[in-house]
């Protein structure tokens, strides 16, 4: 096992800077998630940690020694990709085995190898098969395997899931977590998908434009965004956002106005903040609660019902706004909603689009 450690890590195509001075510390044995949205980076880095691509600057160390100038196979790192790139002609045993046969392993150390693995992936009764004979699940379990057999010091994964069904997903997050609990090897594990994200990793970090928005815990993240990018990103349905204008600011507090006339308050520390100032309320659905009298108007423009939830998606002075109801609430399109904004759940953020501190 060992940790990862980037320093100001850049990544040039050409005149294309995809990769703008990543610093990151990733601690031995942690599992960390790479999210944003499709050209924020995140495979980029994933691919330059594991040498498949050169780092235009910066410095990468892996259990403390720079790796800059080492092959990607010097690297004690293993990579799982999206595509299981499994050889159909070789049975499972075949495919797990054949990275330690070219690098002259001896054979009783290849079988244990194998064997273990496939134990540790609860394939041990598929090793004579062919990968057409086997399920999705069971074709990715094999290319884990693969890379399990060499022992590495750090796992790369690169959108492992993406190609299975929702069904399989699912089940895959837990297999994915519970290796982790057996192997606390460290992980690195990119995703575009926020709900694997939020519950496999130790720490999310967030990508945009080549560059870390943010790095925390998943629930940090989710609770206290450090600015609108990641407020939007994080949290599914996402957060509502709604435009005003600070009318009362102090240490503990701030009253906006919205565009529609209506006052929110939000319990955050607006001193550095004045009356006047652009802001942006944040609020997520299912926080939003139902009023009797005030509140804010919002007219239902379609709502769908999932069971265990109702999520209506409203129209607030021209902006969207969509509300997490009970599964027993049936919305009708034109009705109107009128919806509390509880002060602590309310997030603001300034005209740049940073966040103040929670109060």
């Amino acid at each position: 096992m060992a940790d990862v450690r980037l320093t100001g890590v850049s990544k040039r195509f050409g005149a294309t800077e995809v990769l703008k001075g990543i610093d990151l510390d990733i601690a031995d044995g942690e599992f960390v998630v790479f999210v944003g949205p499709s050209g924020c980076g995140k495979s980029t880095l994933l691919r330059t940690i594991a040498g498949l691509e050169a780092a235009s600057g910066g410095e990468i160390a892996i259990g403390g020694r720079t790796v800059n100038d080492l092959s990607p196979s010097d690297r004690g790192v293993a990579m799982v990709f999206q595509s299981y790139a499994l050889y159909p002609h070789m049975s499972v045993y075949e495919n797990m085995a054949f990275g330690l046969k070219l690098a002259k392993a001896d054979k009783g150390e290849i079988d244990q190898r194998v064997r273990n693995a496939a134990e540790t992936l609860n394939i041990s009764d598929y090793l004579e098969r062919k990968p057409k004979a086997l399920s999705g699940g069971q074709r990715q379990r094999v290319a884990i395997g693969r890379a399990i057999v060499r022992e590495p010091e750090v796992f790369l994964f690169d959108e492992p899931l993406s190609n299975l069904d929702a069904a399989l997903r699912v089940r895959m997050r837990y297999e994915f977590a519970a290796l982790h609990e057996r192997l606390k090897t460290t992980m690195i594990y990119v995703t575009h998908d926020q709900v694997e994200a939020m519950t496999l990793a130790d720490r999310i970090v967030v990508l945009n434009g080549g560059r870390i928005e943010q790095v925390g815990r998943p629930m940090d993240l989710y609770e206290r965004p450090r600015n609108l990018f990641v407020a939007e990103f994080i949290g599914s349905p996402k957060m509502n956002l709604i435009p005003g204008e600070i009318v009362e600011a102090g240490a503990r507090q701030a009253k906006v106005r919205t565009a529609a006339g209506d006052l929110v308050t939000a319990a955050v520390d607006a001193s550095a903040a004045k009356a006047g100032d652009t802001v942006t309320v944040g609020v997520r659905p299912e926080h939003l609660t139902g009023e009797a009298e005030g509140g804010i108007a919002s007219r239902v423009t379609f709502a769908e019902t999932l069971g265990h939830a109702t999520f209506a998606y409203a129209d607030y002075a021209g902006a969207p706004l969509t509300v997490q109801l009970a599964g027993d609430r049936r919305p009708r399109p034109g009705e109107t909603l009128r919806l509390g904004v509880p002060a602590e759940q309310a997030h603001l953020f300034d005209a740049a689009g940073n966040a103040f501190p929670r109060a």
